[in-house]
């Protein structure tokens, strides 16, 4: 099977997500993609607004109306730090036939050589990098560890659309009372909602008239 792997914090899934991975699955020919949402990114300690548990749900909800989507809570049922690398070895241990490719977008890779074990990472699956705008091929090749005359693993970019959705930005919508409707589906957008994630602590009491479902 090939299995696109797609981790991040997701707080919360978004629309971009969704597009994103979708355009993989067509482009590679993968029979399926994995949202692995972390417990705790050791570079994101202090960045995350709703509860692992929360963060779950929200992405079981996203992904539950397309077939070729799938969840695993690997890294949220191991709690602590979550390192890919551990997560990836214990995939290749419970399926070593599959083609793994690990999916991820060029800002991301800025930060990748400071990932831990990376090279052992590129080894277990291979690296699927989503370029847009003017990020260019070289740049990416510079921010991955190792180099011309390394044994580093090969990598493939694909370009992508451009979709300026962030959960960043849905987080502080939420704040400001304004609508997130179309930037997460509308499963994700009635549990925020329900739960009143992201809105400052003095905007939860009864009778807020700032809504994140409006």
């Amino acid at each position: 099977m090939r299995v696109g792997i797609l981790g991040g914090t997701f707080d919360p899934p978004h629309v971009g997500h969704l597009i994103a991975a979708a355009d993989t699955i067509d482009a590679l020919g993968l029979d399926r993609v994995v949202l692995v949402p972390a417990s705790t990114q050791p570079l994101k300690r202090h960045g995350t607004g709703a509860s692992p548990a929360q963060r779950l749900a929200m992405v079981r909800l996203a992904a539950a109306d397309d077939s070729r989507l799938a969840v695993d809570s690997i890294e949220i049922d191991r709690a602590g730090l979550s390192f890919t690398v551990d997560t990836l070895t214990e995939w290749a241990r419970r399926a070593p036939g599959d083609e793994r490719f690990l999916l991820m977008g060029a800002d991301v890779v800025r930060s990748f050589a400071r990932w831990r074990d990376p090279l052992t990472i590129m080894r277990l699956a291979e690296l699927v990098i989503w370029r847009r705008g003017d990020i260019g091929a070289s740049q990416i090749a510079g921010w991955l560890p190792g180099g011309a005359g390394t044994s580093r693993p090969g990598y493939r970019v694909l370009d992508t659309r451009r979709v300026d959705v962030s959960s960043t930005e849905v987080r502080a919508r939420v704040r400001a009372g304004r609508s997130i409707h179309g930037f997460v589906p509308d499963a994700v957008r009635a549990y925020i909602a329900e739960a009143t994630l992201y809105r400052a602590p003095d905007d939860r009491g009864e009778g807020n008239d700032q809504r994140a479902d409006q």
